[in-house]
């Protein structure tokens, strides 16, 4: 006797899957969604509950853990066709022949469904590190922020140079006693508005520089020493707290073992979201083609296009017409 097999079953419950699961609702497909996380929302909810994402169409600022909160909402409207297993980790995918089902075991028990899709990013994460010899010696070093408050009336340094520590120092000046930003080039991987806006504030930018020691007293930071890459200066910061944000090592852990087609550690898909396996598709970071974007928008419009032609697949016979509610 097996599990009830589901129309579709997704793997990966951060934003794009949970919008790729309400939406597959929308076009009355029964959907099960798998986390190996407690909670919805992935790593936007885990890390980043309360940084501000500004590129949603529609919301000129909204916060993640306000994001997640709106998609869990849509998905308790359609709680019915929609069954979610968290703290459920996959360890392979398969097709069970002798069922003519995809297979999905997880470290509890199995899985069947029609279909599957992929959003679970780019896989378990490790953030990097400075790279100091005594650095997991401190616990006010962070690499990611769940609470404002514990930053407020401190002294706050953040290494890194992308959108994460930019808008992390945009947003903890407002809290914070004084907050300084330190990155290896003179250039920011980030929005411009958002560098200006960093430029143009009480933040203290200091680039070239790097971090070449830590010195702290009863596990904590306090005092970083810096060197210019350019010019050899040195300056030393006194802190309070360390923020951290080099990014992540990511690792797509078994799914490197599930027979699909992997381009630079992501899932290739064609035009339809498909995998080079029939029946699977991949939405969001996870996947990769020509011209992708990594953006929550961009994964949105990926979830819909897979969760279409998902549709198309299933019932090859009838007319297809791409639900939209504009039109209801």
């Amino acid at each position: 006797m097996i599990n009830k097999a589901f129309d579709l079953t997704i793997i990966g419950a951060g934003p794009v899957g949970m919008y790729a699961a309400y939406y597959a609702a929308l076009r009355d497909l029964k959907v099960k969604i798998i986390d190996a996380l407690p909670h919805l929302g992935g790593q936007l909810q885990a890390l980043y509950p309360e940084k501000f994402i500004y590129d949603i169409p529609g919301f000129p600022q909204i916060k993640a853990e306000e994001l997640i909160s709106n998609l869990s909402t849509q998905l308790e409207n359609v709680k019915d066709a929609v069954e979610i297993v968290l703290g459920e980790r996959v360890e392979y995918l398969r097709r069970n022949e002798e069922l003519n089902l995809l297979e999905i075991c997880t470290d509890k028990l199995c899985h069947y469904s029609k279909t599957v899709l992929i959003t679970a990013g780019k896989g378990a994460f490790q953030p990097r590190t400075l790279g100091l010899e005594n650095e997991e010696e401190f616990t006010n070093i962070h690499h990611f922020v769940n609470n404002m408050e514990n930053f407020r009336d401190k002294r706050i340094v953040i290494f890194g140079g992308g959108d994460s520590a930019v808008d992390w120092a945009n947003m903890l000046k407002t809290v914070a006693q004084e907050v300084a930003v330190v990155h290896r080039r003179h250039e920011f991987r980030a929005h411009e508005k958002s560098v200006q806006e960093m430029l143009n504030s009480t933040v203290k930018v200091l680039t070239p520089f790097t971090a070449t020691a830590l010195e702290g007293r009863a596990g904590k930071v306090k005092k970083v020493y810096l060197n210019n890459v350019e010019t050899n200066e040195t300056q030393t910061l006194l802190v309070d707290e360390v923020i951290v944000l080099y990014g992540f090592l990511s690792s797509l852990g078994p799914i490197e073992s599930w027979d699909l087609t992997l381009e630079d550690r992501a899932l290739l898909v064609d035009s339809k979201q498909a995998t080079n396996i029939a029946g699977i598709y991949a939405a969001g970071d996870a996947c990769i083609y020509p011209g992708k974007v990594k953006m929550i928008t961009c994964g949105f419009g990926e979830a819909t296009i897979a969760i279409n032609s998902i549709y198309q697949y299933l019932y090859p016979y009838k007319k297809t017409v791409p639900f939209t509610s504009s039109k209801q």
